[in-house]
This record gives structure tokens, C-alpha cells and sequence, in this order.
């Protein structure tokens, strides 16, 4: 199986929703867990500063993962959004097929 997991930070949970219900739509996730706030604290143009932001978890395959990348960062608020590509290494059969299953 090929499935990963990309990571994405949003600007608050509506966008991550809006977000996730257009890219699971399209077939380029199956699945998109919107988890709770989190406080970030990043360099930005030279100053350090500080937001409260919403990360989410899309599961895709290998080869829906770079057309994930570019929907997410064409429909994101941030200029360069935080989207990151985690690799699975063990996940239960049944849901790996579902996934596939989702994105055919």
C-alpha cells in the first residue's frame, strides 16, 4: 500500500473544513481529521511571532499527494502554508483499502 499522511496547518477550523470537504470531494483525500488549536511560534519576515492555528491530517495515497499539495496550497489563506508529507510506515489492511478504495 501507499498511503501518507500530510499534515497542514490552517488559519482556524473553518478554513481547514472548507478545506478538507473540497479536497475529499475531489478524490485527492479520503479522510481529513481537523484536530484542535494549537499555538505556533515561527520567524515570519524577520520577526518572531506568534498565532493560534488549526492542524489537520489528510490521508491520501502516493500518487494523489502531489496534486493534494498544490489544491491545499492553491486554496490556503497563507502565502506559504505549512504542508508537510509524513510516510506510513504500518497501518491496519482494512483501512489502507478503504483509502485506496476512496481516492479511485
Amino acid at each position: 500500500m501507499s498511503i501518507v499522511t500530510v499534515y497542514a496547518v490552517f488559519a482556524d477550523p473553518a478554513e481547514a473544513q472548507r478545506i478538507g470537504m473540497i479536497v475529499v470531494e475531489e478524490k485527492l483525500a479520503a479522510c481529513i481529521n481537523i484536530l484542535g488549536p494549537c499555538r505556533s511560534i515561527y520567524r515570519w519576515e524577520g520577526a518572531i511571532e506568534t498565532a493560534t492555528e488549526t492542524p489537520a491530517l489528510f490521508k491520501t495515497t502516493l500518487d494523489k499527494v502531489d496534486g493534494l499539495i498544490m489544491r491545499i496550497k492553491e486554496l490556503h489563506s497563507y502565502s506559504v502554508p505549512a504542508i508537510v508529507v509524513w510516510p506510513v510506515e504500518r497501518l491496519l489492511a482494512e483501512y489502507g483499502e478503504w483509502v485506496e478504495a476512496e481516492l479511485r
